[in-house]
Formats: C-alpha cells, sequence, structure tokens
C-alpha cells in the first residue's frame, strides 16, 4: 500500500509532540513493508526554530534513530495531482495550511481513489475552534481525533461515524528500557512550558515536591520565558533546554521517577486525552507520578501503570516512597511495561488505521 502523510515537520520535534507518533507510525507501516511519503512544507516553524537552536546537528539523533525514515520538503508549486497519483491512504494533519487541506479535500472530491483522513492531535477544537472551522473538510473521508472527547466535538459537527478515536502510542522501537540497568537518581520532567497552559500546576505538581524532596530535578524543553527560569532556580532544578525525543529514552533511564502534568485543557474540556509522554516514559520503565486527569476511557490502570496524586504534598509523599521501596518502583515499572506492550503501542495503532481504512467505503467517485 502507498501511504502519505502531511506532517508540519518529521524532521523536527522542537515544540513539536506530533512528530512523536507519526515517526512512529510511519516506521512501523515501513518495516511492515507499505510505501511512505512523508511532506513537509518549506519554512517549517517548528524545523526553523531547531536550527536555531541546536543547528543541523540537532537533526542527528533524529536520523539515527530514524534512519528508514525521510521526509519531503514541499513549496506553493507543489503539483498535488503528481504527488499523490498511486496513492491508497492520505493522511493531513491539523497542523497544517487551511490552504493545503482543502486543496487535498477537492482533489479527493473530484474522483481521486485513495482513502482521505483529517488527524487532529491538538485541543485547538475546543481552545480555538474558530481555527478548525477554517478547514474545508468536505472532501475527506473520515477524522481521527487523538481522543474519545475530541471525537465526541467532531461529532457534534456532524461526522457521526465516520470520526474515529486514534489514540497516541509509543514507539517502543526507540523508547523501551535500557539494555542495562545503571544507578538512577533524582527526577526528569520532559516538557515544553508552553503558554501559561499549566503554569500553577507544574508549581504544584512539580517544582513544590521537588523542592521539598530535595531529591534534584532536570527539566527540558524550550519556549520557557525568565519566570519560568526563575521558579527553576527557586525549586533548584538544573534547566538543560530543547532534548531531541529519541534522546529521551537515555535520560529517563538515568532518573528514579518522572512527574506527569497535563495541560489544563485535557484536565477541562478534553478529560480523558493523556499526552504522548505518558505512553513513552511507561515504555522506558521509568516509575511514573501523575497529577490528576479522568482516565475515561480505561487506557492504564491508575495506581498499577503509574500514581496518582491529587495535590502537591501526595506527590511529594509519593516520590518519597518510591525512592525508598524498590519494590514498588519494580512493581510499577513491570504493569506500566505491560500495559504499553499489550495495547499501546504503534504497531497497535497502525493495526488500527488499517481497520478504519478497510471500514471506509472504497470510492473512487466525489465524496458527497
Amino acid at each position: 500500500m502507498n501511504v502519505v502523510y502531511f506532517t508540519h515537520s518529521l524532521q523536527s520535534c522542537w515544540n513539536h509532540g506530533n512528530a512523536h507518533f507519526v515517526r512512529g507510525v510511519l516506521g512501523e507501516l515501513t518495516r511492515r513493508g507499505h510505501a511512505v511519503t512523508a511532506l513537509e512544507p518549506a519554512g517549517a516553524w517548528s524545523l526553523d526554530n531547531l536550527r536555531r537552536d541546536a543547528g543541523e546537528a540537532g537533526l542527528d539523533s533524529y536520523k539515527a534513530a530514524y534512519p528508514n525514515l525521510a521526509s519531503t520538503i514541499y513549496g506553493p508549486d507543489l503539483d498535488l495531482a503528481a504527488t499523490l497519483a498511486g496513492a491508497d491512504l492520505v493522511l493531513v494533519h491539523e497542523w497544517n495550511d487551511p490552504a493545503l487541506v482543502a486543496a487535498v479535500g477537492a482533489l479527493r472530491r473530484r474522483g481521486a481513489p485513495f482513502t482521505l483522513l483529517f488527524h487532529d492531535t491538538h485541543h485547538r477544537a475546543v481552545s480555538d475552534p474558530a481555527a478548525i472551522e477554517t478547514f474545508d473538510l468536505r472532501g475527506y473521508d473520515g477524522v481521527l481525533a487523538f481522543g474519545e472527547t475530541l471525537a465526541a466535538v467532531y461529532r457534534r459537527w456532524g461526522w457521526e461515524d465516520r470520526v474515529f478515536v486514534w489514540h497516541e502510542a509509543a514507539d517502543t522501537h526507540v523508547f523501551h528500557p535500557p539494555a542495562v540497568e545503571g544507578e538512577r537518581r533524582g527526577l526528569v520532567w520532559i516538557g515544553n512550558w508552553g503558554d501559561d497552559e499549566r503554569s500553577s500546576e507544574l508549581d504544584t505538581f512539580l517544582f513544590g515536591p521537588a523542592r521539598d524532596t530535595g531529591f534534584g530535578l532536570d527539566v527540558y524543553g524550550v519556549r520557557y520565558p525568565q519566570t519560568a527560569l526563575d521558579k527553576l532556580a527557586l525549586a533548584g532544578a538544573r534547566y538543560h533546554g530543547w532534548l531531541p525525543n529519541a534522546a529521551a529514552p537515555a535520560v529517563f533511564a538515568q532518573h528514579l521517577a518522572t512527574v506527569h502534568v497535563p495541560r489544563r485543557f485535557y484536565v477541562e474540556q478534553l478529560p480523558g486525552i493523556p499526552t504522548i509522554r505518558v505512553f513513552e516514559a511507561l515504555a522506558c520503565g521509568i516509575p511514573l507520578v501523575s497529577a490528576p486527569w479522568r482516565d475515561s476511557e480505561n487506557l492504564f490502570e491508575p495506581g498499577r501503570d503509574f500514581l496518582v496524586a491529587q495535590d502537591g504534598a501526595a506527590v511529594t509523599a509519593h516520590l518519597r516512597a518510591l525512592a525508598a521501596d524498590p519494590a514498588l518502583r519494580q512493581g510499577l515499572v513491570e504493569h506500566g511495561l505491560a500495559t504499553i506492550r499489550a495495547r499501546h503501542t504503534c504497531a497497535h495503532r497502525v493495526d488500527e488505521l488499517l481497520a478504519i481504512q478497510a471500514r471506509l467505503p472504497h470510492r473512487t467517485s466525489a465524496v458527497a
């Protein structure tokens, strides 16, 4: 099968979490013998920022981890009809230009014989619905939403049985426990500051407990303003800046535990959707303590896959228990790994994707 994916960037994961999952899915499709084409626009802000931050060497980790993946950079002169000739399945991520989204849909409406899916992995459908409403999706056969609560939004918009829940997952070819366990110390948090979507939550569930336990905290991520850096300093944290995602397993392997602090939109308006960092951390075999979020789809077993804390004091207590109890750490690691391997790998998501394509009627005529 010939699969084409329009992404913001496959090369860069600088403040671009979608790259994590797409790399894993496309890599799995390639291993199964499918032809894969990834297209990303010239001047993608994520790639531009990566190069400003780390230079061309910032791409080395991605290239080493995914030697069989490559992407084509396109400009405004892209010949869509020629590019998609022979395609069987085309996916367009929501972080693309509305004109590109509409143009691919128009080609499908004129009778292009591929299955066309819109892939949404963000909270803009609730935080900025006007941005999503600018997309002309009339030519699309279906929508892939990365959680049930997001899928429900699209159902309200009329997609009904043509919207499918397609959660993110861990690429276990890259994200796995170390081959040989070494010494683990302190806490690590890998995450971007963002737009103050969880500033107070980070104070409560990460910085305060790190300061109270005195375990030491290493922080990786981008877009940290000076006020955030000041908070890190007060917590005694070491800030390391951007981390290539493919390098995250080695960093997890050096630490005793990590903490998950979901953005406010995923707690209040799109509950039940974990970010990909939860999947990746559990796949790497590091104990995880999570701030509250409602696992309404029963993706995990809270308390067995990871510990849940209702406030900062509970985080502190959990972290101290993890430091003092090797059996507790081992139990969480083993259960979390088993959960990932049983149902949350990119291989599972490829199975789901192919099943979704099979459910949709294959039509060579225009989409109604």
